[in-house]
Protein backbone atom coordinates (compact mmCIF):
# COMPACT_ATOMS: atom_id res chain seq x y z
CA UNK A 1 0.00 0.00 0.00
CA UNK A 2 0.99 3.01 -1.14
CA UNK A 3 1.69 6.64 0.75
CA UNK A 4 -2.14 8.51 -0.32
CA UNK A 5 -1.65 10.73 -2.57
CA UNK A 6 -4.52 13.21 -3.68
CA UNK A 7 -5.25 12.81 -7.43
CA UNK A 8 -7.46 15.53 -9.99
CA UNK A 9 -9.05 13.92 -12.46
CA UNK A 10 -10.67 15.86 -14.89
CA UNK A 11 -13.31 13.90 -16.55
CA UNK A 12 -16.28 12.08 -14.93
CA UNK A 13 -17.16 10.30 -18.02
CA UNK A 14 -15.80 6.56 -18.52
CA UNK A 15 -12.12 6.68 -18.49
CA UNK A 16 -12.73 8.85 -14.82
CA UNK A 17 -14.78 6.94 -12.67
CA UNK A 18 -13.27 4.09 -13.95
CA UNK A 19 -9.35 5.49 -12.99
CA UNK A 20 -10.97 6.75 -9.41
CA UNK A 21 -12.08 3.09 -8.56
CA UNK A 22 -8.65 1.44 -8.86
CA UNK A 23 -7.21 4.51 -7.19
CA UNK A 24 -9.42 3.80 -4.41
CA UNK A 25 -8.54 0.13 -4.57
CA UNK A 26 -4.93 0.96 -4.14
CA UNK A 27 -4.81 3.40 -1.35
CA UNK A 28 -5.05 6.49 -3.22
CA UNK A 29 -7.37 9.58 -3.04
CA UNK A 30 -9.51 11.17 -6.23
CA UNK A 31 -11.44 14.50 -7.13
CA UNK A 32 -13.40 14.16 -10.39
CA UNK A 33 -14.36 17.14 -11.23
CA UNK A 34 -16.21 17.48 -14.72
CA UNK A 35 -18.18 20.09 -16.70
CA UNK A 36 -21.87 18.41 -16.97
CA UNK A 37 -23.88 19.31 -14.19
CA UNK A 38 -24.47 15.57 -13.75
CA UNK A 39 -22.95 12.43 -14.86
CA UNK A 40 -24.25 12.63 -18.80
CA UNK A 41 -27.16 10.17 -20.28
CA UNK A 42 -26.76 9.84 -23.81
CA UNK A 43 -24.35 8.92 -26.51
CA UNK A 44 -24.68 5.69 -28.37
CA UNK A 45 -24.10 1.71 -27.23
CA UNK A 46 -20.64 0.70 -26.30
CA UNK A 47 -19.52 -3.25 -26.14
CA UNK A 48 -16.69 -5.44 -24.50
CA UNK A 49 -15.14 -8.30 -25.95
CA UNK A 50 -13.16 -11.40 -25.06
CA UNK A 51 -12.08 -12.65 -21.34
CA UNK A 52 -9.43 -9.41 -20.80
CA UNK A 53 -12.72 -7.13 -21.09
CA UNK A 54 -14.92 -8.83 -19.05
CA UNK A 55 -12.83 -10.02 -16.19
CA UNK A 56 -11.41 -6.34 -15.74
CA UNK A 57 -15.27 -5.36 -15.64
CA UNK A 58 -16.03 -8.53 -13.28
CA UNK A 59 -13.32 -7.56 -11.00
CA UNK A 60 -15.00 -3.81 -10.67
CA UNK A 61 -18.19 -5.73 -9.76
CA UNK A 62 -19.39 -3.85 -12.50
CA UNK A 63 -20.52 -7.47 -15.30
CA UNK A 64 -23.80 -8.15 -13.16
CA UNK A 65 -25.09 -4.49 -13.70
CA UNK A 66 -23.76 -4.32 -17.49
CA UNK A 67 -25.48 -7.53 -18.47
CA UNK A 68 -28.65 -6.12 -16.38
CA UNK A 69 -28.88 -3.26 -18.82
CA UNK A 70 -26.87 -4.65 -21.47
CA UNK A 71 -28.69 -3.61 -24.94
CA UNK A 72 -29.39 -7.37 -25.94
CA UNK A 73 -29.24 -6.15 -29.74
CA UNK A 74 -30.07 -8.60 -32.58
CA UNK A 75 -29.13 -8.02 -36.27
CA UNK A 76 -28.46 -4.69 -38.15
CA UNK A 77 -30.74 -4.29 -41.07
CA UNK A 78 -29.60 -2.40 -44.07
CA UNK A 79 -32.16 -0.68 -45.93
CA UNK A 80 -32.79 1.06 -49.22
CA UNK A 81 -34.27 4.97 -49.22
CA UNK A 82 -37.91 3.14 -48.77
CA UNK A 83 -37.37 1.19 -46.31
CA UNK A 84 -37.36 -2.65 -47.81
CA UNK A 85 -34.83 -4.43 -46.31
CA UNK A 86 -31.43 -5.25 -48.06
CA UNK A 87 -29.22 -7.33 -45.97
CA UNK A 88 -29.14 -8.49 -41.87
CA UNK A 89 -25.92 -8.00 -40.32
CA UNK A 90 -24.51 -10.00 -37.46
CA UNK A 91 -25.48 -9.10 -34.02
CA UNK A 92 -21.35 -9.92 -32.98
CA UNK A 93 -20.02 -7.16 -35.49
CA UNK A 94 -21.73 -4.57 -33.86
CA UNK A 95 -22.78 -5.55 -30.19
CA UNK A 96 -19.93 -7.95 -28.76
CA UNK A 97 -20.27 -9.75 -26.00
CA UNK A 98 -21.94 -7.81 -23.72
CA UNK A 99 -23.44 -4.20 -24.92
CA UNK A 100 -24.35 -1.02 -22.97
CA UNK A 101 -25.24 2.32 -23.28
CA UNK A 102 -22.87 4.76 -22.48
CA UNK A 103 -24.94 6.36 -20.53
CA UNK A 104 -25.93 3.43 -18.60
CA UNK A 105 -22.24 2.66 -18.14
CA UNK A 106 -21.38 6.17 -16.56
CA UNK A 107 -24.31 5.81 -14.44
CA UNK A 108 -23.06 2.75 -13.09
CA UNK A 109 -19.67 3.99 -12.43
CA UNK A 110 -20.58 6.71 -11.25
CA UNK A 111 -23.18 5.00 -8.40
CA UNK A 112 -19.93 2.62 -7.63
CA UNK A 113 -17.58 4.97 -6.84
CA UNK A 114 -18.86 7.94 -5.44
CA UNK A 115 -18.90 6.56 -1.98
CA UNK A 116 -15.18 7.24 -1.56
CA UNK A 117 -15.06 9.70 -4.88
CA UNK A 118 -14.94 13.03 -4.85
CA UNK A 119 -17.55 14.57 -7.32
CA UNK A 120 -17.35 18.22 -8.94
CA UNK A 121 -19.85 18.58 -11.37
CA UNK A 122 -20.62 21.84 -13.08
CA UNK A 123 -17.19 23.07 -12.96
CA UNK A 124 -13.77 22.85 -15.29
CA UNK A 125 -10.02 23.48 -15.25
CA UNK A 126 -8.51 26.93 -16.06
CA UNK A 127 -5.14 26.60 -15.40
CA UNK A 128 -1.90 24.00 -14.18
CA UNK A 129 1.14 25.63 -12.20
CA UNK A 130 3.53 22.71 -11.50
CA UNK A 131 6.01 22.78 -8.69
CA UNK A 132 8.33 20.45 -6.90
CA UNK A 133 5.68 19.08 -4.56
CA UNK A 134 2.43 19.08 -6.64
CA UNK A 135 0.54 21.04 -9.42
CA UNK A 136 -1.81 24.08 -8.29
CA UNK A 137 -5.13 24.01 -9.82
CA UNK A 138 -7.67 27.14 -10.94
CA UNK A 139 -11.12 26.11 -11.65
CA UNK A 140 -13.73 28.08 -13.94
CA UNK A 141 -16.19 28.61 -10.67
CA UNK A 142 -14.39 26.86 -7.51
CA UNK A 143 -11.97 27.75 -5.32
CA UNK A 144 -8.20 27.05 -6.58
CA UNK A 145 -6.23 23.70 -4.90
CA UNK A 146 -3.80 21.72 -4.66
CA UNK A 147 -3.17 18.06 -5.86
CA UNK A 148 -0.41 15.87 -6.37
CA UNK A 149 -1.19 14.66 -9.44
CA UNK A 150 -3.39 15.77 -12.53
CA UNK A 151 -4.56 13.45 -14.65
CA UNK A 152 -6.74 14.71 -17.94
CA UNK A 153 -9.73 11.92 -18.81
CA UNK A 154 -11.60 14.31 -19.96
CA UNK A 155 -12.16 13.16 -24.10
CA UNK A 156 -10.74 13.71 -27.48
CA UNK A 157 -10.76 17.50 -27.19
CA UNK A 158 -9.35 17.33 -23.57
CA UNK A 159 -8.63 21.03 -21.59
CA UNK A 160 -6.12 19.02 -19.54
CA UNK A 161 -4.21 18.26 -23.02
CA UNK A 162 -4.34 21.82 -24.49
CA UNK A 163 -3.33 23.26 -21.08
CA UNK A 164 -0.20 20.51 -20.67
CA UNK A 165 0.59 19.72 -23.93
CA UNK A 166 -0.58 22.78 -26.05
CA UNK A 167 -2.68 22.48 -29.31
CA UNK A 168 -4.88 20.02 -30.14
CA UNK A 169 -4.78 20.42 -33.54
CA UNK A 170 -0.75 19.17 -33.16
CA UNK A 171 -2.41 15.41 -31.79
CA UNK A 172 -5.57 15.01 -33.80
CA UNK A 173 -5.67 12.89 -36.79
CA UNK A 174 -9.27 13.70 -38.77
CA UNK A 175 -10.51 10.67 -40.44
CA UNK A 176 -12.43 12.44 -42.73
CA UNK A 177 -16.13 11.40 -41.31
CA UNK A 178 -18.49 13.69 -38.62
CA UNK A 179 -21.29 11.79 -36.35
CA UNK A 180 -24.09 12.75 -34.41
CA UNK A 181 -26.04 11.36 -31.94
CA UNK A 182 -29.68 12.09 -30.40
CA UNK A 183 -32.46 9.64 -28.81
CA UNK A 184 -36.01 9.72 -30.06
CA UNK A 185 -39.21 7.59 -29.06
CA UNK A 186 -38.98 4.38 -30.57
CA UNK A 187 -41.14 5.64 -33.04
CA UNK A 188 -40.80 2.51 -35.59
CA UNK A 189 -42.07 0.04 -32.95
CA UNK A 190 -38.42 -2.03 -33.46
CA UNK A 191 -37.51 -4.82 -30.73
CA UNK A 192 -33.86 -4.89 -29.57
CA UNK A 193 -33.41 -3.91 -33.31
CA UNK A 194 -31.99 -1.27 -35.10
CA UNK A 195 -31.59 -0.34 -39.32
CA UNK A 196 -29.02 1.30 -41.59
CA UNK A 197 -29.11 3.11 -44.49
CA UNK A 198 -26.48 4.65 -47.23
CA UNK A 199 -26.03 6.89 -49.60
CA UNK A 200 -22.73 8.24 -50.70
CA UNK A 201 -20.86 9.66 -47.89
CA UNK A 202 -23.75 9.41 -45.85
CA UNK A 203 -25.19 6.99 -43.23
CA UNK A 204 -28.18 7.50 -41.09
CA UNK A 205 -28.87 4.65 -38.61
CA UNK A 206 -31.71 3.90 -36.15
CA UNK A 207 -31.84 1.24 -33.23
CA UNK A 208 -33.48 0.68 -30.13
CA UNK A 209 -32.75 1.45 -26.29
CA UNK A 210 -33.53 0.28 -22.93
CA UNK A 211 -35.70 -2.27 -23.81
CA UNK A 212 -37.31 -0.56 -26.92
CA UNK A 213 -38.46 2.05 -24.32
CA UNK A 214 -36.41 4.90 -27.01
CA UNK A 215 -34.08 4.90 -30.24
CA UNK A 216 -31.09 6.31 -30.91
CA UNK A 217 -30.90 8.24 -34.09
CA UNK A 218 -27.18 8.71 -35.45
CA UNK A 219 -25.77 10.26 -38.53
CA UNK A 220 -22.29 9.86 -40.68
CA UNK A 221 -21.16 12.11 -43.11
CA UNK A 222 -18.22 12.80 -45.15
CA UNK A 223 -16.85 16.05 -44.37
CA UNK A 224 -13.73 18.12 -43.50
CA UNK A 225 -13.13 20.19 -40.44
CA UNK A 226 -15.89 22.06 -38.93
CA UNK A 227 -14.66 24.10 -36.52
CA UNK A 228 -17.61 26.52 -36.66
CA UNK A 229 -20.26 23.47 -35.18
CA UNK A 230 -17.36 22.70 -32.62
CA UNK A 231 -19.67 23.97 -29.81
CA UNK A 232 -22.67 25.38 -31.21
CA UNK A 233 -25.46 23.21 -31.04
CA UNK A 234 -27.48 25.61 -33.54
CA UNK A 235 -24.66 25.35 -36.02
CA UNK A 236 -24.63 21.53 -35.71
CA UNK A 237 -28.07 21.04 -36.31
CA UNK A 238 -28.17 23.21 -39.40
CA UNK A 239 -24.90 20.92 -40.41
CA UNK A 240 -27.03 18.04 -40.35
CA UNK A 241 -30.02 19.28 -42.37
CA UNK A 242 -27.45 20.59 -44.86
CA UNK A 243 -25.96 17.34 -45.48
CA UNK A 244 -29.43 14.80 -44.81
CA UNK A 245 -32.54 16.55 -45.74
CA UNK A 246 -33.99 14.70 -48.34
CA UNK A 247 -31.99 11.86 -48.90
CA UNK A 248 -34.33 9.01 -48.15
CA UNK A 249 -35.61 6.44 -45.46
CA UNK A 250 -36.31 8.46 -42.09
CA UNK A 251 -33.93 11.40 -42.48
CA UNK A 252 -36.35 13.44 -43.07
CA UNK A 253 -38.31 12.31 -39.83
CA UNK A 254 -35.24 11.65 -37.87
CA UNK A 255 -34.18 15.33 -38.57
CA UNK A 256 -37.45 16.77 -37.55
CA UNK A 257 -37.26 15.16 -33.91
CA UNK A 258 -33.88 16.13 -33.10
CA UNK A 259 -34.97 19.94 -31.95
CA UNK A 260 -37.06 17.39 -29.31
CA UNK A 261 -33.78 15.45 -28.26
CA UNK A 262 -32.68 16.06 -25.02
CA UNK A 263 -29.31 15.93 -26.04
CA UNK A 264 -27.35 16.35 -29.45
CA UNK A 265 -23.80 14.58 -29.52
CA UNK A 266 -22.07 15.82 -32.58
CA UNK A 267 -17.67 15.53 -33.13
CA UNK A 268 -15.17 14.48 -35.92
CA UNK A 269 -14.46 11.11 -36.14
CA UNK A 270 -10.46 11.49 -35.06
CA UNK A 271 -7.72 9.64 -33.63
CA UNK A 272 -4.99 11.28 -30.64
CA UNK A 273 -1.67 10.59 -31.39
CA UNK A 274 0.80 11.81 -29.14
CA UNK A 275 4.85 10.81 -28.49
CA UNK A 276 4.13 10.73 -24.57
CA UNK A 277 1.28 10.59 -22.54
CA UNK A 278 2.68 12.36 -19.29
CA UNK A 279 4.61 15.73 -18.78
CA UNK A 280 5.48 16.23 -15.30
CA UNK A 281 2.94 15.49 -13.25
CA UNK A 282 0.19 15.37 -15.59
CA UNK A 283 -0.56 12.17 -17.49
CA UNK A 284 -3.58 11.69 -20.15
CA UNK A 285 -5.99 8.45 -20.14
CA UNK A 286 -8.68 7.64 -22.58
CA UNK A 287 -9.51 9.34 -25.45
CA UNK A 288 -7.33 12.16 -24.08
CA UNK A 289 -4.35 10.29 -24.90
CA UNK A 290 -4.69 7.62 -27.64
CA UNK A 291 -8.69 8.17 -29.15
CA UNK A 292 -8.62 5.13 -31.15
CA UNK A 293 -12.30 6.61 -32.86
CA UNK A 294 -15.67 5.35 -32.96
CA UNK A 295 -14.59 3.20 -35.78
CA UNK A 296 -12.80 0.86 -34.07
CA UNK A 297 -14.95 -0.24 -31.67
CA UNK A 298 -12.66 -0.28 -29.01
CA UNK A 299 -12.28 3.02 -27.40
CA UNK A 300 -14.55 1.87 -24.09
CA UNK A 301 -12.24 -0.69 -23.10
CA UNK A 302 -9.24 0.88 -23.99
CA UNK A 303 -9.80 3.86 -21.42
CA UNK A 304 -10.89 1.17 -18.82
CA UNK A 305 -7.49 -1.01 -19.22
CA UNK A 306 -5.77 1.84 -19.45
CA UNK A 307 -7.09 3.25 -15.83
CA UNK A 308 -6.45 0.02 -14.24
CA UNK A 309 -2.52 -0.17 -15.90
CA UNK A 310 -2.64 3.44 -14.62
CA UNK A 311 -3.29 3.34 -10.92
CA UNK A 312 -1.60 -0.04 -10.61
CA UNK A 313 1.88 1.58 -11.82
CA UNK A 314 1.03 4.55 -9.39
CA UNK A 315 0.73 1.36 -6.59
CA UNK A 316 3.84 -0.43 -7.64
CA UNK A 317 6.05 2.61 -7.85
CA UNK A 318 4.79 3.34 -4.40
CA UNK A 319 3.59 6.71 -5.91
CA UNK A 320 6.69 8.04 -7.60
CA UNK A 321 4.90 9.64 -10.80
CA UNK A 322 7.41 9.48 -13.13
CA UNK A 323 8.45 5.83 -12.84
CA UNK A 324 4.42 5.12 -12.54
CA UNK A 325 3.92 7.02 -16.11
CA UNK A 326 6.81 5.62 -18.09
CA UNK A 327 5.53 2.24 -16.64
CA UNK A 328 2.28 2.98 -17.69
CA UNK A 329 3.08 3.98 -20.91
CA UNK A 330 5.16 1.02 -21.67
CA UNK A 331 2.83 -1.12 -20.57
CA UNK A 332 -0.44 0.71 -22.90
CA UNK A 333 1.00 2.09 -25.83
CA UNK A 334 1.48 -1.34 -28.17
CA UNK A 335 -2.11 -2.34 -26.90
CA UNK A 336 -3.32 1.51 -27.96
CA UNK A 337 -1.88 0.99 -31.22
CA UNK A 338 -3.37 -2.12 -32.36
CA UNK A 339 -7.31 -0.42 -31.67
CA UNK A 340 -6.52 2.89 -33.42
CA UNK A 341 -4.93 0.37 -36.20
CA UNK A 342 -8.31 -1.71 -35.73
CA UNK A 343 -10.19 1.53 -37.46
CA UNK A 344 -8.33 1.57 -40.49
CA UNK A 345 -10.53 1.31 -43.74
CA UNK A 346 -13.37 1.14 -41.38
CA UNK A 347 -14.63 4.87 -42.66
CA UNK A 348 -14.90 3.25 -46.31
CA UNK A 349 -17.19 0.03 -45.22
CA UNK A 350 -19.07 2.13 -43.17
CA UNK A 351 -20.18 5.15 -45.39
CA UNK A 352 -19.27 3.96 -48.85
CA UNK A 353 -17.83 7.03 -51.08
CA UNK A 354 -20.33 5.97 -54.45
CA UNK A 355 -23.15 3.95 -55.98
CA UNK A 356 -20.93 1.47 -56.87
CA UNK A 357 -19.02 0.72 -53.27
CA UNK A 358 -22.33 1.17 -51.74
CA UNK A 359 -23.48 -1.92 -54.08
CA UNK A 360 -20.36 -4.08 -53.71
CA UNK A 361 -20.60 -3.90 -50.07
CA UNK A 362 -24.53 -5.10 -49.91
CA UNK A 363 -23.42 -8.14 -52.31
CA UNK A 364 -20.64 -8.64 -49.91
CA UNK A 365 -22.81 -8.64 -46.77
CA UNK A 366 -24.92 -10.77 -48.30
CA UNK A 367 -22.99 -13.21 -49.30
CA UNK A 368 -21.36 -13.49 -45.51
CA UNK A 369 -23.05 -15.63 -44.55
CA UNK A 370 -22.15 -18.43 -47.36
CA UNK A 371 -18.71 -18.02 -46.74
CA UNK A 372 -16.15 -20.00 -44.81
CA UNK A 373 -14.77 -16.65 -42.88
CA UNK A 374 -17.93 -15.03 -42.00
CA UNK A 375 -17.03 -14.87 -38.81
CA UNK A 376 -13.54 -13.47 -39.59
CA UNK A 377 -14.07 -9.95 -38.67
CA UNK A 378 -15.60 -10.73 -35.32
CA UNK A 379 -13.06 -12.96 -34.75
CA UNK A 380 -10.31 -9.88 -35.69
CA UNK A 381 -11.54 -7.85 -33.45
CA UNK A 382 -11.67 -9.98 -30.03
CA UNK A 383 -8.05 -10.55 -31.30
CA UNK A 384 -7.56 -6.78 -30.91
CA UNK A 385 -9.12 -6.44 -27.89
CA UNK A 386 -7.48 -9.02 -25.98
CA UNK A 387 -4.23 -8.31 -26.90
CA UNK A 388 -2.85 -7.43 -23.54
CA UNK A 389 -1.83 -9.54 -20.92
CA UNK A 390 -3.04 -7.22 -17.41
CA UNK A 391 -0.66 -7.35 -14.32
CA UNK A 392 -1.45 -8.64 -11.06
CA UNK A 393 -1.05 -4.92 -9.60
CA UNK A 394 0.40 -4.51 -5.51
CA UNK A 395 -1.44 -7.58 -4.98
CA UNK A 396 -4.97 -7.25 -6.82
CA UNK A 397 -5.06 -8.79 -9.74
CA UNK A 398 -8.11 -8.72 -12.25
CA UNK A 399 -10.20 -12.10 -11.44
CA UNK A 400 -9.98 -14.41 -14.61
CA UNK A 401 -13.60 -15.84 -13.70
CA UNK A 402 -15.53 -16.64 -10.76
CA UNK A 403 -17.73 -14.32 -8.27
CA UNK A 404 -16.79 -10.60 -8.63
CA UNK A 405 -14.21 -9.42 -6.35
CA UNK A 406 -15.22 -6.59 -3.28
CA UNK A 407 -13.81 -4.42 -1.19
Amino acid sequence: MTTTKHVLISGGGIAGPALAYWLHRHGFAATVVEKAPAPRDGGHAVDFRGEVHLSLLRSMGLLEGIERLRTGMGPMTYVDARGKRLVDSPADLFSGDVEILRGDLAGLLHERTKPFTEYVFGDSITSLTEDATGVHVTFERGAPRRFDLVVGADGIHSGVRRLAFGDEARFIKHLGLHYAIFTVPNYLGLDHAGRIYTTPGKLVSYYTARRNTEARAVFYFAAGELPHARRDTAAQRAVLREHFAGVGWESDELLRRMDQAPELFFDQIAQVKLDSWARGRVVLLGDAACCASPLSGMGTGLAMIGAYVLAGELAEAGGDHRTAFARYEAELREYAEGCQKSADGVSGFLVPKSRRMAWLLRQQQRLLPYLPGKKLIAKSVRKTAEAITLKPYAGKPVAPAGPRLVD
